[in-house]
């Protein structure tokens, strides 16, 4: 790490890619990522970055295609002989996080995930607005067809119980 005349320091992280999918690049098709699940990254950055500024600059260096919003970065700790994930929020800056805990990888490491399943927030208003078209057509078909069964169910018993009532 550098210290720079005004203050700031300039420094290299290492980010482990821990991806459950390959992610969408701007690659030809048939070339694997470089950002494959497992690999390990460096990144040149600054003390003023912020995590969202990583994560679009990790993106950007292996042309992931995907939105940033669908990624998160974690802090991995290792006391004793435990281990300890912990997500980054956008606001914190890594190489400042790296410059306390020292050099040492085996005592912090970043790791870049895709956000956990059900994580709504990765989604963009227009994505989570055609969710929620989608799901209220196939609750009103459901309704529908509900409602055919048993007026359907209706009309039999009806003319189960006029037969049954009907005057000698």
């Amino acid at each position: 790490m550098t210290l720079n005349s005004n203050g700031i320091y300039t420094g290299f992280i290492k980010v482990q890619m821990e991806l459950c999918k390959p992610p969408q690049t701007s690659l030809k098709p048939g070339k694997l990522a470089p950002s494959s699940n497992g690999c390990m990254n460096t990144l040149h950055i600054s003390s003023t970055n912020t995590v969202g500024e990583v994560i679009e600059a990790l993106l950007k260096k292996f042309l992931v295609t995907e939105s940033p919003a669908k990624f998160a970065l974690y802090k991995r700790c290792h006391r004793e002989d435990q281990v300890y994930a912990c997500k980054l929020s956008d606001r914190e800056h890594p190489l400042y996080l790296r410059l306390v805990a020292g050099p040492r990888t085996d005592t912090l490491s970043f790791v870049l995930r895709e956000h956990e399943i059900g994580e709504w927030e990765a989604f963009s208003l227009p994505e989570l607005q055609n969710f929620l078209r989608i799901l209220d057509k196939e609750e009103d078909e459901q309704l529908q067809n509900l409602k055919r069964r048993y007026a359907a169910y209706r009309h039999k018993l009806e003319e189960a119980l006029s037969e049954v009532w009907k005057p000698d």
